[in-house]
């Protein structure tokens, strides 16, 4: 059995003093030493190199090192220094004397680069087949493809060779490899991680993505590897997030129209996905349909016009130099670049705006979009004999993703009877990353299942907290919960409900003198559960909420039934005075019923 390399795992075995860098290198080693069928990699750090990043660590503080002693991989058109980028090309390939800004950010939080992964060339597809360095075999099915352009990152994830890989995402790169090989995808808001030091395919929509074993995992790299880059004209910030849709008891997520889904045939796919959309509910969700039309007609743009010229644009001196060296359905796309005009490219960019415009209506109904990641999955064989047709068919879902500025998070949703796994995204507006994945990770553990093609068990879920948010969750126990009198001073501000839970047993509850209004008081001894709703409101919000509170009340911290903390409804000591005892009912509501 391969080692278990997710990442709270191996922080656990570091911690304890069970595992070494050093120790897991060796394991790795001979892993890595058994021949690459699967035709993962193109070049990786030698022996004496990997040893050294791990003996550089066992000096260092593991609590400094967010990833201290974490494998992982890279994909060959992203920089790592001293190792030739080649993009899936030999004659391109440059020796660079630099890493990425995105690789070196994950060194420098204590992670073990282990080499650069094969890849469609130039980033130019969705299937692994378009290499010179070999076809990028399925995890689970040696036959089948493993999905592109990031092959072998996901299928290295996938083997447990390593504990997260970076992939690139401008089509689907990042997220149709993850379908393939049973993987969380993660593709964020365009610009959140920083492509300074990265091959372009097309520059103003690429993103770079992370591949992970766990949801919980990639929000571990994504915290450690965003932000803004100087060196990276299109880096942006990831700004604190909305309403956490991922954490709450309620959301409503958008299902495509019938009309608009297509599994070519696939009824398999079909099936798993109807059990995505039952899984989506069981976790609180209601699903809205949609109305794909303006999204897949947002698609078909990405190869044509502006952005096919702006794949040619990225390689252009090498390609009009030494088109022959470029692997020939990659060579095909590329060259009808060279014919676009600026009129062709202005026309493409209207024509973006208005469906954008379109598109965006949708997230008035919706907190968060589910798709299929790729409506089928091919052999090698079949993707060889038509390359263009076939690839197409796996962007049906994915091509809009970067043309609309969204960010998605592809998740593992089941096997098909002939042992393949299937997967599905999910997708939101642009710095909504956290909900995305806090999403995905219960998505993941309610479906179950091993890590990637491994024999290892999902871990026990965690509640991580780990991306910038913009909201401030506030339990209310009295006229302020769902459809009582002062519910609408949470609503105006564009609150949300998040979840009816208890408080720890560790309250009194009195009904005021006024009668309207109750209070609860911390106790040592002789408390009880309280019933209570968890609201989330925009942070801007807080400060008039806070003040509108009249004495006695006010809001402190309160402690939940699960140990957690949350701003809520306290009561000074003095305003009990007179009050009337409720504990017994649990709760204002039943109070209220007497």
């Amino acid at each position: 059995m391969t080692a278990d390399l997710n990442l709270s795992t191996l922080r656990q075995r570091y911690l304890s003093g069970e595992l070494t860098p050093s120790a897991l290198i060796e394991t790795l080693l001979q892993q890595l030493a058994t021949p690459d069928i699967h035709h993962i990699w193109i070049s990786r750090l030698d022996a004496n190199a990997l040893r050294a990043y791990a003996q550089a660590l066992e000096g260092r503080n593991i609590a400094d090192l967010p990833l201290y002693g974490i494998p992982f991989a890279i994909k060959d058109n992203i920089d790592l220094a001293g190792l030739p980028t080649t993009a899936g090309c030999p004659t391109y390939a440059y020796t660079p004397a630099e890493s990425a800004t995105v690789v070196q950010r994950l060194i420098d939080a204590g992670a073990i680069p282990l080499g650069k992964t094969n890849l469609d060339q130039f980033a130019t597809g969705l299937n692994g087949t378009r290499s010179p360095y070999g076809a990028c075999r399925n995890a689970f099915d040696p036959d089948f493809i493993s999905g592109g352009s990031s092959s072998g990152s996901a299928v290295a994830v996938a083997l447990g060779l390593a504990s997260f890989s970076l992939g690139t995402d401008t089509a689907g790169s990042g997220r149709v490899p993850a379908a393939f090989n049973n993987l969380i995808g993660h593709k964020p808001s365009c610009g959140a991680l920083s492509t300074h030091g990265v091959v372009p395919a097309c520059r103003s929509l690429d993103a770079v993505s992370i591949f992970a074993l766990t949801a919980e995992d990639a929000e571990c790299v994504l915290a450690v590897a965003a932000g803004f880059d100087s060196q990276d004209a299109y880096s942006r910030r990831l700004a604190p997030h909305g309403f956490d849709f991922g954490r709450a008891t309620s959301f409503r997520f958008g299902v495509p129209m019938p009309k608009d889904l297509e599994f070519f045939g696939n009824t398999e796919a079909a099936r798993l996905f109807g059990e995505s959309v039952e899984r989506l509910k069981s976790l609180g969700g209601t699903p809205v349909e949609i109305d794909l039309a303006p999204f897949l007609e947002t698609a078909r743009l990405l190869y044509g016009g502006a952005w096919v010229a702006e794949r040619y644009q990225a390689i252009r001196e090498f390609f009009d130099a030494q088109a022959d060296q470029v692997f020939p359905p990659v060579r095909e796309i590329v060259a009808g670049g060279k014919s676009q005009t600026a009129a062709d490219a202005f026309t493409g960019i209207y024509r973006l705006r208005a469906l954008k415009a379109q598109c965006d209506t949708v997230w008035n109904d919706i907190d968060v979009l589910l798709t299929p990641t790729a409506g089928t999955i091919y052999t090698i064989a079949e993707m060889q004999a038509d390359p263009i047709r076939l690839n197409g068919n796996l962007g049906y879902y994915t091509n809009f993703m970067n043309l609309l500025d969204l960010a998605a998070t592809a998740v593992p949703a089941g096997f098909q009877a002939d042992g393949l796994p299937f997967g599905v995204t999910l997708i939101a507006p642009p710095h909504q990353d956290a909900p995305l994945l806090h999403l995905a990770a219960r998505l993941q553990h309610a479906q179950g299942g091993k890590l990637g093609a491994t024999q290892q068990p999902l871990p026990p879920p965690e509640s991580l907290s780990l991306l910038p948010s913009g909201q401030i969750k506030v339990a209310v126990v009295g006229a302020h919960l769902s459809g009582l009198p002062l519910n609408h001073q949470l609503t105006q501000r564009q609150a949300r409900l998040v979840a009816a839970t208890q408080t720890a047993p560790k309250y009194r509850f009195y009904a005021l003198p006024d009668g309207k209004r109750p209070g609860l008081i911390k106790v040592d001894e002789g408390g009880a559960a309280i019933e209570c709703e968890i609201w989330e409101m925009p942070a801007s919000q807080f400060g008039s909420f806070v003040a509108g509170i009249p004495a006695p009340l006010g809001i402190g911290k309160l402690e939940l039934a699960d140990g957690t903390t949350v701003n809520g409804f306290i009561c000074e000591g003095i305003g009990i005075a007179n009050a009337h005892d409720i504990t017994n009912y649990g709760g204002w509501r039943a109070w209220l019923a007497t």
